[in-house]
């Protein structure tokens, strides 16, 4: 292996480092969640993965709702399936 090689694999190993995902900004703290855990505190709380496909215009609408309400998106989508399911 060249020096060069070196220099780039030593580059290589250090950007991934500095992209690691839950790496805060300078002086922030980073909170991060392990998957295992989030996956137990969802199911803890009866929560199930539940992936669909919508159209952009409806993905747009609730994502305006639920920042009008302050409110977390899946929340803001539970309530309003509960309410079209109560209908």
């Amino acid at each position: 292996m060249k020096k060069t090689d070196l220099a780039k694999s030593d580059a290589k190993k250090l950007m991934g480092k500095m992209n690691v995902p839950g790496a805060g900004a300078f002086g922030k703290e980073a909170v991060v969640v392990d998957r295992r855990e989030q996956r137990k505190r969802d199911q803890a709380l009866g929560l199930v993965p539940f992936a669909v496909k919508l159209n952009s215009e409806l993905v747009l609408q609730l994502q305006t709702l639920a920042k009008e309400r302050g409110a977390d998106l899946n929340d803001v989508v539970a309530e309003v399936l509960a309410k079209g399911l109560a209908a």
